[in-house]
């Protein structure tokens, strides 16, 4: 039995479905991308993994559980980065170790939260309020808080969106390792991306998903070998095979949502 599962499922807003009949299995450790044009139902996807919704008709399960809720067995990590704004930087890592059960005290989840935040390049900013810093640095506090929770999920909607290109590589490089390197541990990712080239640089499968209520219009193993960097791939004539490929299909989704379609009712 796959470890995620998403059976039969139907979700809309009102009348306006979002998701129809979809099903689809993610083994454990897998990392997949979900890439589509805005309203196709991505986020509204991730957050039905999450607990925070629930379908209409269908079932999500995990290691063979039906979803009723959050759980500690999932880190979410959210495009509006969801930090307490009365908690400075180093607290609202420091919660995400709490609530997972992990530190003996207050001082040691105050010293593995700063761990976590030299993870992310940010040292040194512990003391700060999330007010204090760009979107970009609240969003890898966001990260940050994800990977302390030490989740065997990682739900991530758009994680580094907000990043200008230089962080976003160093992001995008660090998050590779950390998952590729887990060996028998490695997280199962859901991973949120407009991003093609992104997608292929990070996931091992891409799902794109089509004009609502379309669901599944492409799923794609991205049979390219780790470990994986920007120069490599960017030699690799697969690597540019592969990008052509989602990018065509990717025209012809977006040509389909705007050829006719209503506009979605929700933001996903």
């Amino acid at each position: 039995m796959a470890y995620i599962r998403i059976q039969d499922l139907d979700f809309r807003y009102g009348q306006e479905f979002i998701l129809k009949d979809m099903s689809l299995d993610l083994e454990q450790g897998e990392f997949l991308a979900l890439l589509g044009p805005s309203g196709c139902g991505k986020s509204t996807l991730l957050r039905l993994l999450a607990g925070l919704l629930f379908p209409q008709k269908g079932r999500i399960s995990i290691a063979g559980r039906p979803v009723s809720g959050p759980g500690l067995d999932r880190a979410v990590v959210f495009q509006d980065y969801s930090l307490f704004p009365w908690m400075h930087c180093r607290d609202n890592v420091a919660l995400a170790l709490e609530q997972a059960g992990i530190g003996k005290t207050r001082r040691d989840r105050a010293a593995q939260a700063e761990e976590y935040l030299a993870l992310v390049n940010l040292p040194g900013v512990g003391d700060k309020l999330p007010g204090e810093l760009s979107g970009g640095m609240r969003q890898r506090i966001a990260i940050a808080r994800a990977l302390a929770q030490n989740a065997p999920i990682l739900l991530m909607d758009e994680p580094f969106g907000a990043l200008d290109e230089i962080t976003r590589a160093h992001q995008q490089a660090l998050f590779l390792n950390l998952w590729h390197s887990g060996g028998a541990q490695r997280k199962t990712v859901l991973f949120i991306t407009h991003d093609v080239e992104e997608a292929l640089l990070l996931s091992g499968r891409i799902i794109l998903l089509g004009a609502p209520p379309q669901g599944i219009a492409r799923d794609l193993t991205v049979d390219l070998p780790y470990p994986r960097s920007h120069r490599r791939l960017l030699d690799n004539p697969r690597f540019t095979a592969l990008r052509n490929d989602l990018l065509d299909a990717l025209s012809r989704v977006v040509l389909a949502c705007l050829e006719g379609q209503k506009e979605a009712p929700y933001e996903a």
